[in-house]
């Protein structure tokens, strides 16, 4: 890799002479000798630029995307249609390039764009107020977590099985060291166990996590789980798909203090899984909780409107220890192609894409399950995901499936035992009648 290093032999010797040193090994002198290594790193030769443009593709052609694909994969991301119009003004300079606009004067289009991303949010979700977004969905939900913990002073948060499995390693991860007890409610036909939720809860729990729908994509009864919750002065922490939010009842409606979930859906590539942005909404009393940046709306000292970065005390470079969050960077590129998505979208486009979503995922699981072969795992109404199983193994099936260029379900035995034979199916409004027949036919001959 020498050729990429703009360092030549002469202009080490220069540095060198300029600090009053002879040699490299000069600047290690305080090391002792027995903890040096003496012999060369175990690694290869450098290349040149040529070898190693050939192999990086041979690196990158092990890789298959949705372009050679055809994708039947959720469980987390999600194979939507990208308007074209989208890549072009994300590509645009002053946003791809643009910094935490932390000078409000020379930075009023990148925050006027957060504040729209923020305010699309609040519409989608029902609520009052929006960050300018999170690192991903599970960071977003484990926030929302230490959010209720730190509005209601009480350290004992209730999640369901039902919400994603890494989610849940997430908040394992988060809550572990910080005295949180982090309780899982069981799973009763594919919905979140509302006995085992009604037992668990009490005067110490600080929230309830539900994912609706959930990771089975099964549609939750929110209403029944919001009123157990409220009824033990707990938040309800909504996570949501918001291309579901299309044609469901959104989390302000249900009830929920606190709504977060994935944005990748809308409008942001797959990407072999990341980088995506978390979003998270919430009521107005929780407003100064919320983790993360806030855009508002300002007036000039002419009277001209204007936008700024708002109640900054809570944040990291304010407060330091003391911020409501240690979360610090944001996600705010991605943020503003979900706010292009949406807005090119409209109200009308949200919910044709949710409407084929679901007609199209329900075509699917019909025909899956009409042969015989595959049965239903749940007996429940359910969004754009489906389980289904059989007697083979997953993985079986989705080699054959793969041999065929269709990617194929999610095994479930991965995340619970009981479902080792399942596999969980995503169908977006991009599939087509073709497409599913096609893999009904290669699931039937297996």
């Amino acid at each position: 890799m020498f050729p990429y290093i703009p360092v030549t032999p002469e202009d080490e010797k220069k540095m060198l002479d300029s600090i009053g040193l002879n040699s490299l090994d000069d600047l290690f002198s305080d090391i002792p000798e027995s903890i040096k290594l003496k012999r060369s790193l175990n690694l290869p030769e450098g290349l040149s630029e040529l070898e190693l443009s050939k192999y990086l593709d041979t690196l990158a052609n092990k890789n298959l995307s949705t372009s050679e694909l055809t994708c039947f994969l959720g469980a987390g991301a999600y194979d939507h249609y990208i308007p074209a119009l989208i890549k072009h003004i994300v590509s645009k300079s002053e946003f791809y390039t643009a910094y935490t606009p932390y000078q409000a004067e020379i930075s009023q289009g990148t925050l006027q764009c957060i504040f729209e991303y923020q305010s699309m949010i609040c519409e989608l979700t029902g609520l009052d107020a929006a960050n300018a977004s999170m690192y991903d969905g599970a960071t977003a939900c484990t926030e929302a977590a230490l959010m209720a913990v730190d509005s209601t002073r009480k350290r004992k948060i209730l999640v369901s099985k039902t919400v994603h499995p890494e989610t849940r390693k997430v908040l394992e991860t988060y809550t572990k060291f910080k005295d949180i007890e982090l309780v899982e409610i069981g799973i009763a036909d594919g919905v979140t166990d509302l006995e085992k939720l009604t037992s668990a809860i009490d005067n110490k729990t600080a929230g309830v996590i539900l994912q609706n729908p959930n990771f089975f994509g099964i549609i939750e009864d929110v209403k029944e789980v919001e009123k157990v919750t409220h009824d033990n002065k707990a938040l309800l922490i909504m996570s949501v798909d918001p291309i579901s939010l299309g044609i469901l009842k959104s989390p302000g409606e249900l009830g929920a203090d606190i709504a977060v979930g994935e944005g990748q859906s809308l409008g942001n590539n797959m990407s072999f899984g990341g980088p995506y942005v978390g979003f998270m909404a919430t009521k107005a009393k929780l407003m100064r909780k919320m983790p993360g940046r806030i855009v508002g709306q300002t007036q000039d000292l002419d009277g001209k409107r204007g936008f700024v970065l708002t109640l900054q005390a809570r944040e990291q470079h304010i407060r330091r220890e003391k911020a409501t969050s240690n979360i610090c960077s944001n996600e705010a590129l991605n943020a503003l192609t979900a706010a292009i998505y949406l807005t090119t979208m409209g109200k009308k486009g949200i919910k044709e894409v949710a409407y084929q979503s679901t007609q199209k995922a329900h075509y699917a699981f019909n025909k899956i399950t009409k042969s015989g072969k595959f049965k239903p795992l749940f007996n429940k109404p359910f969004f754009k995901e489906f389980a289904v199983v059989s007697e083979k193994e997953p993985a079986i099936i989705n080699d054959e499936l793969l041999k065929n260029k269709i990617l194929g379900g999610y095994p479930l035995g991965k995340n619970y035992a009981p479902y080792k034979n399942a596999l969980l199916f995503c169908v977006t409004e991009k599939r087509t009648a073709q497409e599913i027949d096609k893999l009904v036919s290669v699931m039937e001959g297996v």
